[in-house]
């Protein structure tokens, strides 16, 4: 994918499940490369307690501890494979293995209820099935956290909000597949139907 789709994606603060939907419509319209070889990807936990690093969020060494977090994963025909994070401060796109080692990190240091699961999506899937009525950007008082965009809210003929279905790390729910950090570094979700 050419970087310069980075420019043309209207992006929306913490709304990065909108973002990376934006980045797929863009794909599908503007792109040379097919949707078929990218991949939304929903990071979280039963806890909604996920740390990655190398983040604007946070400047620094340390973490971003997000309650989940949505990259694209675009698998290069020539074996090389990018990740697309709309918040880090990698190279933009990353190369997949460097993600994983600065991004990501090894489970081996981390406390067991902040391990990452991703939920994996074929991009044209992800078009297809994602809805957001945005409420959850709303405080409890219904207020904007942040001023609403410009563009009409994400809906499928058969809903309006489907947003915990693909956060929800429960195989049983939503679309996709979900996978451990290591089968996730492993690329083994590629050989899957997902």
């Amino acid at each position: 994918l050419e970087a310069c789709c980075y420019v043309h994606v209207p992006c929306a603060g913490c709304l990065y499940e909108e973002n990376i939907w934006k980045l797929c419509e863009y794909i599908k319209t503007h792109s040379q490369y097919s949707l078929e070889d990218c991949y939304a990807v929903f990071i979280s936990n039963e806890k909604k307690m996920v740390p990655i690093w190398k983040q604007q969020a946070r400047p620094g060494n340390g973490p971003v501890i997000w309650d989940y977090h949505v990259v694209l994963v675009h698998v290069s025909g020539e074996g090389q494979s990018f990740v697309y994070d709309l918040d880090t401060v990698l190279p933009f796109p990353c190369p997949f293995d460097v993600y994983i080692e600065d991004a990501l990190k090894s489970n081996d240091d981390i406390h067991l209820q902040f391990r990452r699961k991703f939920r994996v999506v074929r991009a044209d899937s992800y078009l297809k099935h994602f809805a957001s009525d945005r409420s959850h950007m709303k405080d409890s008082s219904g207020n904007w956290k942040e001023p609403p965009l410009a563009y009409p809210c994400i809906e499928t003929g058969d809903s309006k909000m489907n947003l915990n279905d693909f956060i929800s790390m429960d195989p049983e729910v939503g679309w996709g597949s979900i996978y451990t950090l290591p089968e996730f570094g492993l690329w083994e979700f590629l050989q899957a139907d997902v």
